[in-house]
């Protein structure tokens, strides 16, 4: 393959500054959440700790043990030194327990002090890592069945949405996918779950639009997809979603299930969600740290940007975003492989050259991050009832995926935002994928732009365009930018949006046995 730097001719200087000014915009955001943590972050450790289950009205017994933890202390100290305080005082032989009595009010919590800190902290750190070891051991899992089972033998991976409502439902239709082609099964979420400040509990088939997160879910899927590797001889990946309120606990969960891949992206539930800015990254660095502990590939959501702004006016905005998102992912720990960077086939096909400069983004995404997977979405905003021309829409789409040497396909659907897609269209998409693929999916290997030509030119715009927008974040702050508007062109202030009752900045007794852990390599 010839490497795509050679194609593009995109000057290294301007690159390197890019890279540059994106640290910068970042390192503020990373410091803020340092000093900051969630009931949700602190809720990820008690579940990291073994902590499951809900009460008679459906609410997670980590919630009702953190609430009540909560009005006795406050959040800032973290809900570690006074959780193991109260058992190793004896107020319970064990989380599960606690949590009873702490719902029932017949237990009260304190913050320790002296020796009664440290018996707290050690039997709290204790607890931890056997919740890391597990995902450590899943981890691990993963890699034995891909040895035995292998890859496909194909890239672009294709991904696939399956999504009921009913994961007994589900299962049976990812399986069928799979046979049909997939290498990814992405179970999407019920309409709303990221607005939950609690991950639902057991195995749903109650969802709207998407099949609830939940941990039983999780482990219901991965066992199916298991089997289905076994069945095709090739290692079946499995992908949910680590955004919204519950973003740390969905991401301990994947962990723990072996979850594959995870949608997390560090402005989407700001800006498509209304969940408050510091909430959100806070949320993400935590999640993010989880995932590369567990060895799961993100995959991020400028794709979205492009259904609200405009594809060719906003096509800098994406480039930004992947630079942002890159570098909080290797300041959280994830490696290039673990890079799913988000872009989109959705510039109005109306357009004169639209395909070209869906070519043009498509390639500048691809030498700017030529060692990360990248996750290529095929359009939505622009379909419309006439499948036929949906269809060959999707075609062009796939064509490009093949052309620029993209690591995830997102199969596709004529109906895609139009209605749900049937069973047959699904059908119908998956062929699509494969006659393209079949039929030219090395041709990357032999196209090459004019150095001069209008390709070539619209990657080095968009660019500079790029360069731009970071210098003005840099000197602006990245949390006005996107109270202003920058991103989607949705203005999210950082003192509003769902969720900011939820932050506390972090006392100096703040204990955390997870971040320890993480941040340790331990």
């Amino acid at each position: 393959m010839v490497p795509v730097k050679k194609k593009l001719d995109l000057d290294p200087v301007t690159v390197r500054k890019a890279r540059s000014l994106a640290r910068k915009a970042g390192k503020p955001i990373v410091d803020l959440a340092q000093q900051h943590t969630t009931v949700s972050v602190e809720r990820a450790v008690l579940r990291l700790a073994g902590l499951t289950g809900a009460d008679t009205e459906g609410i997670p017994w980590v919630n009702r043990l953190a609430d009540t933890v909560r009005a006795d202390v406050g959040l800032e100290h973290g809900l570690a030194l006074p959780v193991w305080d109260a058992l190793v005082r004896g107020e319970a032989e064990d989380l599960a327990v606690l949590a009873q009595k702490a719902a029932s009010g017949s237990v009260t919590f304190r913050m320790p002090e002296g020796r009664d800190a440290v018996r707290a902290r050690s039997a709290a750190r204790k607890a931890a890592t056997a919740g890391m070891k597990r995902i450590d051991g899943r981890r691990r899992e993963r890699d034995r069945l891909v040895k035995r089972h292998g890859d496909p033998e194909q890239r672009p991976w294709i991904y696939l949405i399956v999504a009921t409502g009913d994961i007994y439902e589900d299962i049976p239709q990812a399986q069928a996918a799979a046979r049909e082609g997939a290498d990814i099964i992405a179970v999407i979420r019920s309409t709303g779950q990221s607005l939950l400040d609690y991950v639902p509990e057991g195995a749903t088939r109650e969802g709207f639009a998407g099949t609830y997160a939940t941990q039983e879910n999780f482990r219901l899927m991965r066992a199916a997809l298991d089997e289905s590797s076994r069945e095709l001889g090739r290692y079946v990946r499995l992908t949910n979603y680590a955004s919204g309120l519950c973003m740390p606990e969905i991401a301990t969960l994947a962990g723990l299930e072996r979850l594959d891949m995870m949608l997390n992206d560090s402005m989407y539930g700001i800006l498509f969600r209304d969940i408050n800015p510091i909430r959100t990254f806070v949320d993400q660095r935590f999640s993010r740290q989880i995932h590369a502990r567990a060895g799961i590939i993100i995959n991020t959501g400028e794709d979205n940007y492009l259904t609200t702004a405009d594809a060719v006016e906003a096509a800098h905005t994406v480039t930004v975003s992947q630079l942002l998102n890159e570098y909080f992912a290797k300041e959280a720990g994830l490696e290039d492989w673990q890079l799913g960077l988000g872009h989109a086939f959705e510039i109005n096909p109306d357009l004169p050259d639209s395909f070209r400069m869906e070519l043009a983004h498509a390639m500048l995404a691809r030498q700017l991050f030529p060692n990360a997977p990248l996750k290529w979405m095929p359009p939505t905003r622009h379909m419309t009832g006439d499948v036929f021309r949906g269809y060959l829409l999707d075609g062009f789409f796939n064509l490009v995926g093949a052309m620029t040497g993209q690591g995830i396909l997102l199969v596709g659907m004529m109906t895609e935002a139009v209605v749900t897609p049937w069973i047959s269209d699904r059908d119908l998409a998956l062929q699509n994928v494969r006659y393209v693929l079949g039929a030219a999916g090395n041709l990357h290997e032999d196209f090459r732009p004019e150095p001069n030509g209008f390709i070539a030119q619209r990657a080095r715009q968009v660019l500079g365009e790029s360069v731009e927008l970071l210098e003005r974040i840099v000197d602006d702050g990245l949390l006005n930018a996107i109270g202003d508007g920058t991103f989607g062109l949705m203005k999210r202030p950082q003192n509003a949006g769902r969720g900011l009752d939820g932050v506390a900045r972090k006392s100096g007794d703040y204990y955390n046995p997870a971040i320890e852990l993480l941040e340790e390599g331990v």
